[in-house]
């Protein structure tokens, strides 16, 4: 029976040209296509943010109707700064329990305007939103600006889902 021997094969080894070819190109095409996924720091910061504060909203949306207890958002516009709180029934507001009670937006990242329905647009000061134990809340829209990039998030009303946008939009 013939064995062959380490580095004593009749036959040569490599790559040939074209697998070397066909490798590059999958390599650059992979790239290609992750690039834009790997964004730069500031976009982190902005999508985090939106990512954080949704997060928030679905929380306090699902706490206020397993509590039977008002959910109050609070944001604090020039700080960057919002704030989940339960009302009792004796009206004191008191933390979210977990995680997602007290935000701060991340990196340069800032409060360009919230709109809640009803109450028109502030850009500046304190706005809240409130979340009723039966499943409802006034439809708000927040903007959010990091340098050049801008996101808007939507809070549906009967859903306490947030739809985050590419840019600034007005419904």
């Amino acid at each position: 029976m013939a064995m062959c021997r380490a580095g004593n094969s009749p036959e040569p080894r490599g790559f040939t040209l074209l697998e070397l070819v066909v490798v590059v190109f999958l390599i650059g095409l992979f790239s290609l296509l992750t690039v834009p996924l790997l964004s730069g720091p500031g976009d982190a910061a902005l999508t985090s943010s939106a990512r954080r504060l949704a997060g928030t909203v679905k929380q306090l949306y699902n706490e206020s109707a397993l509590s039977g207890l008002e959910g109050r958002l609070i944001f604090n516009l020039d700080g960057g700064t919002y704030t989940a709180r339960l009302r009792e029934r004796d009206g004191t507001l008191r933390p979210l329990p977990g995680a997602g009670q007290d935000g701060k937006l991340r990196g340069a990242t800032r409060f360009t305007a919230v709109a809640v329905a009803g109450r028109g647009s502030v850009a500046r000061g304190e706005v809240v939103t409130e979340f009723s134990p039966a499943g409802w809340l006034p439809e708000t829209v927040i903007h959010l600006q990091d340098g050049e990039r801008q996101l808007t998030l939507r809070l549906l009303s009967f859903t306490g889902i947030t739809e985050v946008y590419a840019g600034y939009r007005e419904f």
